[in-house]
């Protein structure tokens, strides 16, 4: 049988090739087998489903295979964003969420994402747990059809249920009513239709918002490298702000109104000014390990605690949980604050960092600027380097035994390996790490201006290149 292993986010595998009918089953069996041992009570879930090839049929064949099991399932009846599975797995009192969803990979890709009862990311521990019954489940287990579950498999509007919690969380209606024009590019995913249903047609200009599986080929990752077309829609509609998600919405990436790209280390560092400096709130800010140094220097000025954690939002949520967090965050566009849900949510995280814009009275630019004039300049470059797992793992294996003491000119001050290979350098900091969804080696850095973070990453790839 085809090995499963749950990677960073959840298990994710080529729709036809290893994510198959029959290992969809395998994989919802084991998580059913895991929810009775944790279950208080009767085990139930709910189930929910993005916007790629086979969303639903993968969708309704997993809680077909729950329900056999005798576990209660809610289903949702169309394509819905992750954060609306997480807030419904906690709002409804389930065991686990489950999406069918491949994230940012490339279209061919589906995948199985795991939520706990508290609305978050299920924990490695809990991954590890499902995938140890993955090696014991039960062969008695027999899948019952539909007709014969009746009513334990249960249709409901989650995508509607969620957009209502949007509008009581936001300020909604003052944002319909500033002026502001907003771009959205759901990248064919999830969060189609969610922003414009929200503020009004009249408000937002939004493309890539049909359905189509095919995505026209290109991942749905809200990086700068992908938004090209959102950034020229921005400049020619006049809009204010761009929004963009991945494929399931719990990510953001974001246009400025001259169409240029705002990363997320940006939006992190200003939605942790925004909710201490307006609205009075405080906690710790929780950043992984790719993260930007300027919510360092924010924390210090602030008097806030920062701590930084592995990559993985699986890493952010447990603190959301158990903690006072303000901000939790990661590079790739996942972030979390106070008072929502332990969730990244795409979402919810443009349209707050809207609200911002309307509150202060700043276009997006002025208050870039304004944060980089306070605790900067901080400039991210970042390449997602395709290369042979060989050369991926040789590379790796030559930076854990032959540490260069210098790159591109400049002394090594120091190393840090929490998550991959980070090195300080005078000006900034190189960083070293495995994609654990793709084939890819992942290259970082950050320093003071944006060519020199770019010279920075050029030099990884060429470091990579030469072995």
């Amino acid at each position: 049988m085809t090995p499963i292993k749950f990677g960073t986010d959840g298990w994710r595998a080529v729709i036809a090739q290893d994510y198959t009918f029959d290992n969809l089953e395998r994989v919802a069996q084991a998580t059913g087998q895991w929810m009775k041992t944790i279950a208080d009570g009767e085990p139930s879930a709910v189930v929910g489903y993005d916007a790629r090839f086979q969303g639903a049929a993968f969708a309704e064949r997993t809680a077909q295979v729950l329900a056999s099991m005798g576990i209660r399932v809610q289903l949702a009846d169309s394509f819905v964003t992750t954060p609306a599975v997480s807030w419904a797995t906690r709002e409804y009192g389930h065991t686990a969420g489950i999406v069918i969803t491949a994230s940012h990979n490339p279209p061919r890709y589906s995948g199985f994402k795991i939520k706990s009862h508290f609305g978050a990311p299920a924990d490695s521990a809990m991954i590890a747990e499902v995938e140890a019954e993955l090696d014991r489940l039960d062969s008695g287990f027999e899948l019952q059809s539909l007709d014969a579950l009746g009513d334990r498999i249960e249709k409901i509007n989650l995508r509607e249920a969620y957009l209502w919690v949007l509008k009581d969380k936001l300020d909604i209606e003052g944002i319909r009513n500033s002026g502001l024009k907003v771009g959205c590019d759901p990248m064919f995913g999830a969060g189609q239709g969610t922003v414009t249903d929200l503020l009004g047609e009249e408000n937002v200009v939004e493309v890539h918002n049909d359905f189509n599986p095919g995505m026209h080929g290109q991942p749905p990752e809200p990086m700068e490298k992908n938004l090209q077309y959102l950034s020229r829609v921005v400049r020619e509609e006049g809009c204010d702000v761009g929004l963009a998600f991945d494929g399931d919405a719990d990510r953001i990436g974001m246009m400025d109104e001259e169409g240029r790209f705002v990363d997320s280390h940006k939006i992190l560092s200003l939605l942790a000014k925004y909710l201490h400096q307006e609205k009075g709130m405080s906690g710790t800010i929780i950043r992984t390990f790719s993260t930007t140094d300027m919510l360092d220097r924010l924390g210090e000025a602030y008097g806030l605690p920062v701590e930084v954690m592995k990559i993985g939002f699986k890493y952010v949520a447990p603190k959301i949980i158990e903690g006072d967090v303000l901000v939790g965050g990661e590079e790739s566009g996942g972030i979390a604050v106070k008072g929502h849900i332990p969730e990244r949510d795409g979402v919810f995280i443009g349209l707050t960092v809207v609200e911002m814009m309307m509150a202060r009275g700043m276009t997006l630019s002025e208050l870039v600027d304004e944060i980089q004039d306070e605790f900067g300049p901080f400039y991210f470059s970042r390449n997602d380097m395709h290369t042979s797992q060989e050369r991926k793992e040789a590379f790796l294996d030559m930076l854990d035994n032959r540490r260069p003491d210098t790159i591109a000119g400049e002394p090594v001050e120091k190393v840090e390996t929490l998550d991959g290979f980070k090195f300080r350098l005078g000006d900034g900091w190189l960083m070293f790490r495995p994609s654990g969804t793709e084939p890819v080696l992942r290259i970082y850095s950050e320093a003071s201006s944006q060519e020199r973070a770019d010279s920075l990453v050029a030099e990884g790839v060429r470091m990579v290149n030469e072995g």
